[in-house]
This record gives structure tokens, C-alpha cells and sequence, in this order.
């Protein structure tokens, strides 16, 4: 038993070493290449303002992190930008509710989204004048009971919503009797909820609507921007770009640079913007192609991607968060010292280890990872790559939750066994290493197989800081084909294959460390032995 444990430990040590040594090579020669960079933070998810997609075709640039490419409108207002600073421009691929964190945190230099210079989010970062005015329209289905509004009042008994996070979502109240749905996490959750009827329409900007008809000829824009009874502020009418408080240089720069460009080159930009969106197409050469096999033609590289980074991220936090959890339950369950001072400090070190295990275990991964990377940055000025902070995350999250496991391990070892090693005179550490963790360990292996599927499948909640898991890809995969349901299926069976898999490579290795179950310690040799060891002995 002591020599497989032994053999195991190396092997995870060798593994852990060659993942982050993998992981953070390109990392850390992408970090020394920043200066004369300019970062734009986007959600890289809302067309015809900014997409994914896979190359660099229509003059696209490339996203921070990975091997694909960001594209839009706003992309072409950031060149501009960029080419008059004598900078290179990069995409900051961020979820809607991350772009504000990121740019105090000194993650972008940036926000090119989209976004409305609102009073509330003038209180944390400036804003340039507008580079894009719209109107507001109700996007509903051409077959609804709502498509023919003329009036505010029309809308009573809709089911509407917005993106959550944005201003849009508080303009339904000026629809009366509309009902407001729960907000979105972003325009593609919308548009497949309006798809599948969940329901019956939401609002947003006219360039919205524009997009989602050229891939979606069933849908219907109403506009209630000129509606008798609708207001709506300037300010919220318009898109500006974000930069930080502490940046009034480069804001004035920013004014500068947008003064210079025409109403009519924006206009065209935003023309080709719309004709270069990505389009829901399964033909090729005239001929219909199987959505799966064009899917993975298209986008099989961002899928293995994913997957190898959702695999590094459950593999190495599993493996630190064991020797993390190994270290915490072995203290939490050293005996109480007979020495006075010895006893305080290993009292204060308890404690402090059950503040840690609580504070992890009673939050959501969620918020620990956007407290950690945001954080960090903002309060402390250390800068964590997006990779490295994953991993922290899900390592000290995973450490919370096995150490209560080998904790328990450890305290249900029989007592029997704590006594016969003392009556041998081992010490402590002798009966731990050598007793009681080899028992302790096998025994919580399922548990720890079960943190390893966990944290597979819980990766993708670090979509808020943006790592490219699994999830992550898959969501941007459905903004860009517009076809939800057979992505996330095929993404759910993909995670339901990885789950199967580690479980039956885990199921191997505990039945190896169980070792011959053809023992019996009551019997002596002769009563184990076959019949002709009987006969042999006689």
C-alpha cells in the first residue's frame, strides 16, 4: 500500500508539473509583449457591434488569450483608434457584467461595446463623446399578437425583457401592462428565448433587430422610440466608449481621434459591419451540409481548445486542491500540544483554517473569481493572468471542500489503529504517513473523483472572467450560428463524455489500491491456502 501511494503522489506531482508548465509558457511571453498594446474590452458576442469568429478575414483582431479573432463595428471604431495612437489592437473578450471591472481593474484600456454613457456608470468610469446615436424597437416574432403595436398600451400582458445590466430592461416599464421578464445574460439567451417562445419579445436598439432579421427573416421590429409617451434620455440613446477615471489623457485623446471621423464613414462602417456578421449557413458549394459536420469544419479547433483548457483547469485545481485539503485536514486533526504556547498557536491556526474552509465552501465559485481577478488587480495593482487566477480559483475552492473530506478520513480511522501504532512507538507523523493517510486516502477517493466531475462541469462559471472552458466556447459558438439548442446538446454530450470517461479511469485506480480481496485476517496460513498447500503442510 505505502509504495502505490508513494507511486501515485509522483505521478500527480509529474502530471501537475508538465499542465502548468504547458499552460503558462505562452501566457507569460504573451504578458512581455504589452507595451505599445490597446486593449478593447467587448463581449465579442453581440453582432453586428462585435463578434467571434475563427480568422482573421474582414480586417479582424485578434482576442487576448486565444486563438481567434474579434470583429464588428466596434472592432473597426478600435482600429481607428489604434492606428491613430501608433497602437496594436487587441480584443478583451469579457462578459457584459465584467467590462466595467476589468477597466477599473486595469485589465482594458477600453470599452468599445455598445455601451450607453448612463449617469450610474459615469460614477465609475468616463466616457467619450458618442461614436453611435439609435432607436429603441420591441423585437418580436412576425406571428405575434404584439407584432401589429402601434401604441405603448398595446403591449399590456407581454412578456418582455432585456439584457440585465443595461439600461434597456428598465425601459419596459414605460410599456404599461408589459410584463418584465427576468433580464438576460446577453442578445444571443434572447434571441433563443424569443425562438422558442419563452417569450414574447425584448427591447433593444434598432441595429439589434437589423442583425437578428438578416439570419432570422421571422422576425419583427417595433419601433417605440417615436411612440407618444416613450422618453428616453440622450445620454441613453447613444454608445460611447468606456475608459477609466485615471486615464483623462487618454480620453482626451479618444475625442480627439472620434472628432475626426465623418457621420458618413460611421454609417459605413457600420453598413459593412451588418454585411460581414456571421451568417447561420450549412451549405457548401450550393450543397446542405450537416450542421454537426460544417459546426466542427468551422469551429472543431475552438472546441478542442475549450476542452483542453476545461480539462487543465478541473485536473490541476483537483490535484493542488488535494494537497491543499491533505495539508488543511492533517493540521485540523493534530492532537492538542501539552505546552501551553504550542497549544494557542495551533488553536490560531485552526481557526484560521476554518475561516478559510468556511469562506470557500459558503460562496460561489462565481464570486470568488470575480473578487480574485478583479480584485486583486484594482486594490493590490497585481495584474494575474486570466489562466493563472482559473487555477488559483478553482484550486483553493477545491482545497475547501477536501479537506472536510480527508478530515473526515481521517478522524473515522478506527481507534484501535491510532493505539497499536503508539503501543509500537511510532510517533504522530510516523502514524500518519504510515498508518493512517495510506487508509484515509483510499477510502476518499470516490469523494475525490467526485470533486475532479465537479469541477469539469463547474468551470464554467469562469466564463465571468472570461477563460475560454468549455462553455464559454460553446456560447460563443451559438451567438455565431445562431442554432442553441444543437450546441449546447452537443456540448452537454461532450461534458457527459468527459464526466464517463475520468469516472471509469478513477473506478480503475481504486480497485487497483484496493489490492487481493482473497484475504481473511482471522485465518492463519493453511486456512487461506489452497488445497494443496493444505495437503503440503500435512
Amino acid at each position: 500500500m505505502k509504495s502505490r501511494f508513494r507511486w501515485i503522489i509522483a505521478s500527480l506531482t509529474i502530471i501537475l508539473s508538465l499542465f502548468i508548465g504547458a499552460g503558462f509558457t505562452n501566457e507569460v511571453s504573451a504578458a512581455k509583449k504589452d507595451s505599445g498594446v490597446l486593449k478593447i474590452g467587448m463581449e465579442a458576442n453581440y453582432p453586428p457591434y462585435n463578434w467571434t469568429q475563427t480568422n482573421d478575414a474582414n480586417g479582424a483582431i485578434p482576442i487576448e488569450g486565444s486563438k481567434t479573432y474579434a470583429n464588428g463595428y466596434d472592432v473597426k471604431i478600435a482600429k481607428i483608434l489604434g492606428k491613430k495612437m501608433h497602437r496594436k489592437v487587441v480584443a478583451v473578450k469579457t462578459e457584459w457584467d465584467g467590462l466595467l471591472p476589468s477597466l477599473t481593474s486595469g485589465k482594458t484600456d477600453m470599452i468599445i461595446a455598445g455601451m450607453s454613457p448612463t449617469a450610474e456608470r459615469r460614477k465609475e468610469i468616463n466616457f467619450t463623446k458618442p461614436y453611435k446615436k439609435g432607436t429603441f424597437v420591441v423585437i418580436t416574432k412576425n406571428n405575434s399578437k404584439y407584432a401589429n403595436a402601434k401604441k405603448l398600451s398595446d403591449f399590456k400582458g407581454a412578456k418582455l425583457t432585456a439584457q440585465q445590466g443595461t439600461f434597456h430592461y428598465n425601459l419596459i416599464k414605460e410599456l404599461k401592462g408589459a410584463k418584465r421578464e427576468p433580464a438576460m445574460r446577453d442578445f444571443s439567451a434572447m434571441r433563443q428565448s424569443l425562438i422558442s417562445g419563452t417569450i414574447d419579445g425584448y427591447v433593444a436598439e434598432d441595429t439589434e433587430a437589423t442583425s437578428f432579421k438578416l439570419v432570422d427573416p421571422d422576425i419583427k421590429a417595433i419601433p417605440i422610440s417615436k411612440m407618444p409617451g416613450f422618453h428616453v434620455s440622450e445620454e441613453e440613446s447613444v454608445t460611447s466608449i468606456g475608459i477609466a477615471k485615471t486615464q483623462p489623457g487618454l480620453l482626451k485623446e479618444a475625442n480627439k481621434i472620434l472628432a475626426t471621423i465623418p457621420a458618413s464613414e460611421r454609417t459605413k462602417l457600420m453598413t459593412e459591419a451588418v454585411k460581414q456578421q456571421p451568417k447561420a449557413d450549412d451549405s457548401k458549394n450550393g450543397k446542405k451540409e450537416s450542421w454537426l459536420v460544417s459546426t466542427w469544419k468551422q469551429y472543431g479547433g475552438m472546441i478542442m481548445s475549450g476542452i483542453g483548457m476545461t480539462l487543465l483547469l478541473a485536473l490541476v485545481g483537483t490535484i493542488v486542491g488535494f494537497f491543499i485539503g491533505l495539508l488543511v485536514g492533517i493540521v485540523r486533526t493534530i492532537p492538542s500540544p501539552t505546552t501551553r504556547g504550542k497549544r494557542w498557536g495551533l488553536n490560531i491556526v485552526k481557526w484560521l483554517l476554518s475561516v478559510y474552509v468556511e469562506i470557500f465552501r459558503g460562496t460561489p465559485m462565481m464570486v470568488q473569481a470575480a473578487v480574485i481577478y478583479y480584485g486583486i488587480a484594482q486594490f493590490w495593482h497585481l495584474n494575474l493572468n486570466r489562466t493563472l487566477a482559473a487555477l488559483v480559483i478553482v484550486s483553493i475552492n477545491t482545497g475547501a471542500y477536501l479537506s472536510e473530506v480527508i478530515r473526515g478520513g481521517i478522524i473515522s480511522t478506527p481507534e484501535g489503529q491510532f493505539e497499536a501504532a503508539s503501543a509500537l512507538g511510532m510517533t504522530h507523523n510516523q502514524r500518519m504517513w504510515h498508518i493512517i493517510l495510506p487508509q484515509a486516502i483510499k477510502n476518499c477517493l470516490p469523494s475525490i473523483t467526485n470533486e475532479f466531475i465537479v469541477n469539469i462541469k463547474d468551470t464554467s462559471v469562469l466564463s465571468i472572467i472570461s477563460v475560454s472552458e468549455l462553455f464559454f466556447v460553446g456560447t460563443t459558438i451559438a451567438s455565431q450560428t445562431f442554432k442553441f439548442f444543437p450546441t449546447y446538446l452537443m456540448i452537454s454530450a461532450i461534458y457527459l463524455v468527459l464526466t464517463f470517461t475520468i469516472t471509469r479511469i478513477f473506478n480503475f485506480i481504486e480497485k487497483r489500491l484496493e489490492g487481493n480481496k482473497n484475504y481473511n485476517l482471522m485465518a492463519n496460513q493453511v486456512q487461506v491456502g489452497s488445497p494443496k498447500d493444505a495437503e503440503a503442510n500435512n
